[in-house]
């Protein structure tokens, strides 16, 4: 089957391989329909940062069409188009126990330590799928794990209702951060360096474009970080108002930007967001009325032999869209 697999640091590599293994007890195998490029995927790819065993088939955002079930399997059928949750969890640790499976001991990510979805199939533990509703479109299906990372940000958050928000960076999770504050009746301003990236976001939600600067006179008490970028944040603490809160879902390089003394004097809340909890469930539910939405978010679908290209081109910072798609199988839905 084609397939991209990542072999190490810089080396993304279309290639036909094997098809997997048939599923084994509590196992699913899919036909991928499509998948997305998350920016996590290119953190990767730069850095080795989460490289656990290579090669090994990238792509944890995706979704498809069950072909086959292993035994104990009975919540979805072949046929059933699904959404997966792209977290590889352990489910014995404490962490797991109390149900906060995105800190689990042993977490990792399917494309990572399994194989992933940029492939025409792959077997998943079953416990990772969810029956997709009918009649949404597998390119929006596709957008179900980065919808749920967006809306656990904003459930962390906490948002009194009708608050401002501040949303830094408007790739894929800060848009989805914004699309689903937006709907929820939040007023949400976005910065970004790239002004082509702000002025669709801001057009396709209401949300105002500003930047660092003009914050400096603005009060606010609610942002999220989804840059990583150690200056962004830095100003964000400098500027944010006092009895506030700061959402980081960003990954960058680690940073010496915390002042305690500056946390407990201003009262600023300082708040992690990794991954999601239980919200891909909410997701799943949410997505026949998101979907109406999503399309304006995405800037271009790809066959899979040109995704290592479009690594480099992403890295680069060469796109004015927010969210690259991969075509694999059919696109089923509208």
């Amino acid at each position: 089957m084609d397939a991209v697999r990542l072999h190490g640091i810089g080396d993304l590599r279309f290639e036909r391989v094997p098809g997997p293994a048939a599923p084994a007890a509590k196992e699913v195998t899919l036909a991928v329909s499509v998948a997305g490029i998350c920016g996590s995927d290119l953190h990767n790819y730069r850095t080795g940062a989460w490289i656990s065993r290579a090669p090994s088939i990238a792509g944890h955002e995706f979704t498809g069409t069950v072909t086959e079930l292993g035994a104990e399997v009975s919540h979805v059928a072949v046929g059933d188009r699904v959404v997966v949750d792209s977290r590889w969890t352990c489910g014995v640790c404490p962490s797991c126990r109390d149900g906060v499976g995105q800190v689990c001991t042993k977490l990792g990510f399917l494309g990572e330590v399994i194989d992933g979805g940029f492939a025409e199939q792959v077997t998943v533990p079953a416990r990772n799928v969810l029956k997709a509703p009918a009649d949404v479109a597998d390119r929006h299906l596709a957008m179900a794990e980065p919808l749920a990372v967006a809306l656990h940000a904003l459930n962390l958050m906490a948002l009194p209702g009708g608050a401002e928000i501040v949303v830094a960076g408007c790739g894929p999770i800060g848009a989805l951060v914004t699309l689903l504050a937006t709907r929820a009746g939040h007023p949400v301003c976005i910065l970004d360096r790239n002004a082509a990236r702000s002025g669709l976001l801001s057009k396709v939600t209401g949300a105002i474009a500003t930047d660092l600067d003009e914050l400096a006179d603005r009060r606010f008490r609610y942002a999220i970080d989804t840059t990583g970028n150690a200056d962004v944040i830095s100003r964000l603490l400098d500027t944010i108002a006092g009895a506030s809160r700061l959402g980081l879902v960003g990954i960058g390089s680690a940073a010496k930007i915390i002042d305690p003394v500056q946390l407990v004097e201003r009262e600023i809340a300082l708040i992690g967001c990794h991954a999601f909890g239980d919200e891909l469930a909410s997701i799943n539910d949410m997505l026949p009325a998101l979907a109406p939405y999503l399309d304006p978010f995405i800037a271009e679908i790809l066959p899979l032999a040109e995704v290592p290209a479009a690594y480099d081109r992403l890295l680069a910072g060469d796109t004015g869209g927010i969210k690259t798609l991969i075509q694999i199988g059919g696109d089923h839905g509208h």
